[in-house]
């Protein structure tokens, strides 16, 4: 092989490892991130329990929630505020991540609660598609439930 070819060959082999690491290290990246918290326990607290109708399966809800990353040393383990907001969904349906219908589910009208998801009830190892919340990353959420249908 001519010596030329070989230092050719040669830095694109270096030119590709430099490319494959500048991807791994993900310059730039606003995604936050947290140890591995798979080992957190989902669990649910009342804050108020409500007097209304009890929210069951099948049942269209309307909540008002906040939403945090989970973290240990934070008071009520509520970390960076992620997003909140008021919206109806069908319980039971799969419209929002499995832990969000779990913390609802019984919840009655008037009543709030504060709910810790663990990421095998929220988005798991890979995380969410935006790349706010990290891969294996605990929620915290508190949510008012205003009606049942």
């Amino acid at each position: 092989m001519p010596d030329s070819l070989r230092r050719r060959i040669g830095w694109v082999g270096a030119l590709g490892l430099l490319m494959a690491l500048s991807v791994a290290c993900d310059f730039g990246s606003s995604m936050p991130t947290v140890p591995d918290q798979s080992n957190v326990p989902f669990s649910v607290v009342d804050l108020t329990v409500g007097t209304g109708t009890v929210a069951a399966s099948g049942h269209t809800v309307n909540v008002t929630f906040s939403e945090w990353l989970y973290s240990e040393t934070a008071m009520d383990h509520k970390g960076t505020q992620l997003q909140g907001g008021t919206f109806a969904f069908a319980l039971g349906s799969g419209q929002v991540i499995q832990g969000f219908d779990m913390a609802v589910t019984g919840m009655a009208v008037g009543g709030s609660r504060r709910a810790i998801v663990p990421p095998s009830l929220a988005y798991g190892s890979t995380g969410d598609n935006t790349g706010t919340i990290p891969p294996n990353a605990a929620l915290v959420f508190e949510i008012q439930l205003n009606t049942v249908q």
